[in-house]
């Protein structure tokens, strides 16, 4: 045979060869395109398909005069794809670093690393249900720089001998979380390929601890923690929208290939009741009581005489609201309504108020103040003694503005065990308020089977009982409003973007307690706390008529009440006869050189200064202008 031609043998190989690759190529396009052609589909669809989530823009939060509280702020959360990165990129590292505020070496760290370890199970943990096991073999970056990509993280199951293992390429390492527009604006500059921004809506509070415990917080999971931003989130979070599209290979949105899109409906506005700078003066006076006394802790509450609307309310201590992940938790309570104390001698209004209104006495009906038992229902009943001895018999008027535990006593028997409970009750004692916000609790008031012996001579000065801060101011309250108590309540508006109002608050009342000539005649008792004679001249705000009662309770520390630790306090309003606003001051346990925390030393001062602001800046006028009238004299009939 010539050797020109190949033989028979390397034609019939050759061809075979072509054959057989021409036949897996087709077998490889029938599985392709005929028999796994759902599957694969599936799989691209999966891949190119993506559903953007738009995220709403959260309502603002504004107090009564329309000064924020509350707003958003545009951030971005910068990352890195370093599968992409260029290496004529790396030049513009430090550049990068600087304006990410990191240190060089950890940012070469984060964007080097390629890998990251991978969730895995044994057949065993498979088959038990059990949680994924983090290995520990594989080239890694920090878990709080390294985030999942969109398809979510692989479950690999190992081999029988448990040495098959599976890395997984990074494809999103965080660098700087809440970066500026001005910032991020930089860093685009830059042109570093594979760096990249998410655009979020950040929660910040201009005025930082203002408010803090009725505004609240958004944590930074960008869920709502606390205050009016929980409790009105319904409100201020809106709706988030949404677009579906698709991707090409390097992940980027083809706008063009947009199939449906949902706009984002923004949240509406909260406005409260409450007055930054009025807020501002409670505040201001927190710290300056703290800085004087240094007590535990400290509230004072500032409402409206005539709506019970909250003008403002401060607890020392307190917290930052944009730093507060610093913040403890204990801090973070709102101690108005969360933390319970006996009232002490503010209760007395109640068993002063409960006999009156029952016609049992009169103002000037006069007790015995000077015994230290008495006999009641077949027993012998020993009193609280009194501060001071008294060589007369005392009014009504006189043991509210002498502040006598004899003669409240004396006035919680003629009432009986049970009315005295059912007045405190009215009063707001034993149940929430109905604060809006969460936390609240009920304080303490005993039904009247468990009481002891000798509670009838310790409830209607304030003991055997506790209440909230909040509690004891809307007691209070009642004389205020004329004999009504009113639900706390600190939303006034609710309005959307444009300002139109979507819903309004109004005063909301929880029941009559008192009739009005009766809350008319304990404010003329309450008024003789602040004149000489009273507990508290140091609450006596020139030319105006200040009602209240200081309160001086001793606190339960082991089981037993100690001499050494009070809760004092000083609640009222002004003026007696035309009600404006309600002030309550109380300090736990404060630190008095030389003496005790009593209400009139540490409650009465900070009262008078607060009650002072506001007669400028609410511009109250003096009860007896030509032409006014009493409150409870407009406000009709005794009831």
């Amino acid at each position: 045979m010539s050797r020109g031609f190949a033989s028979n043998y390397r034609i019939f190989l050759l061809s075979s060869c072509v054959f057989l690759a021409l036949a897996g190529i087709g077998t490889r396009l029938v599985f392709l395109h005929v028999l796994d052609r759902g599957e694969l589909l599936g799989y691209i669809e999966q891949v190119r398909r993506q559903v953007i989530v738009e995220p709403a823009r959260r309502g603002n939060i504004y107090d009564s005069r329309q000064h924020l509280l509350a707003a958003n702020q545009s951030m971005y959360n910068m990352g890195v794809d370093p599968q992409v990165l260029r290496t004529e990129d790396r030049a513009k590292w430090p550049e990068l670093a600087r304006l990410l505020n990191l240190p060089l070496a950890k940012l070469e760290r984060i964007m080097t690393t390629t890998t990251r370890r991978v969730r895995v199970k044994t057949p065993a943990d498979a088959a038990a249900g059990a949680g994924v096991v983090l290995r520990l073999d594989a080239p890694v970056v920090n878990a709080a720089e390294t985030e999942s990509d969109e398809e979510g993280e692989d479950d690999v199951i190992l081999a029988d001998d448990g040495t098959t293992t599976e890395e997984k390429a990074v494809r999103w390492a965080k660098l700087r979380e809440d970066l500026d527009e001005a910032t991020y604006e930089q860093v685009n500059a830059l042109g570093i390929k594979g760096v990249y921004g998410n655009r979020v809506y950040r929660r910040v509070y201009p005025h930082n601890s203002l408010a803090s415990h009725l505004v609240g917080y958004v944590n930074k999971a960008g869920a709502a923690a606390a205050g009016v931003e929980s409790y009105a989130d319904f409100y201020l979070r809106g709706q988030d929208g949404w677009r579906e599209g698709e991707r090409d290979g390097r992940r980027r949105e083809l706008a063009q290939f947009r199939t449906r899109e949902v706009q984002p409906v923004d949240g509406f506005n909260v406005i409260l009741s409450t007055d930054i700078i009025i807020q501002h003066m409670v505040e201001e006076e927190l710290e300056a009581l703290a800085r004087k006394f240094k007590p535990d802790k400290a509230t004072i509450i500032v409402s409206d005489a005539r709506t019970g609307f909250i003008l403002a309310m401060g607890n020392y201590p307190n917290f930052n609201l944009n730093e507060f992940n610093k913040a403890p938790l204990d801090v973070q309570r709102n101690f108005a309504i969360t933390d319970q104390l006996d009232p002490g001698s503010t209760f007395k209004i109640v068993p002063a108020a409960g006999a009156l209104n029952e016609g049992l006495v009169r103002p000037n009906t006069r007790f015995d103040c000077s015994l230290e038992s008495i006999e009641y229902r077949g027993a012998v009943r020993r009193f609280m003694p009194d501060d001071h001895k008294y060589d007369h018999l005392l009014t009504v008027s006189e043991i509210i503005s002498r502040s006598s535990n004899i003669g409240a006593a004396q006035l919680g028997m003629l009432l009986g065990e049970q009315r005295l409970h059912d007045y405190a009750r009215k009063f707001g004692f034993g149940e929430k308020s109905g604060f809006p916000f969460g936390g609240e609790i009920s304080g303490l008031l005993n039904p009247v089977e468990r009481w002891s012996g000798i509670d009838i001579t310790r409830i209607p000065a304030g003991y055997s009982i506790s209440a909230t801060p909040l509690q004891i101011h809307y007691a209070m309250g009642v004389i205020a409003s004329g004999g009504e108590l009113h639900r706390p309540q600190i939303i006034r508006q609710i309005r959307d973007s444009s300002g139109e109002v979507v819903y309004s608050f109004d005063t909301a009342v929880r029941r009559r307690v008192v009739s009005r000539e009766v809350a008319a005649q304990v404010a003329t008792m309450l008024q003789g706390v602040a004149r000489p004679g009273g507990t508290a001249v140091e609450a006596a705000i020139p030319g105006y008529e200040v009602a209240g009662k200081t309160g001086t309770a001793q606190k339960l520390i082991n089981g037993a009440y100690s001499k050494r630790h009070h809760v004092g306090s000083f609640v009222g309003f002004f003026p007696a006869s035309r009600p404006e606003v309600v002030i309550s001051v109380i300090v736990d346990n404060a630190k008095v050189p030389g003496g005790s925390a009593y209400g009139r030393v540490v409650g009465a001062p900070s009262f008078k200064k607060i009650g002072e602001q506001l007669i400028q800046y609410l511009d109250i006028k003096p009860p007896y202008e030509p032409g006014q009238k009493s409150l409870f004299a407009m406000k009709g009939n005794p009831q």
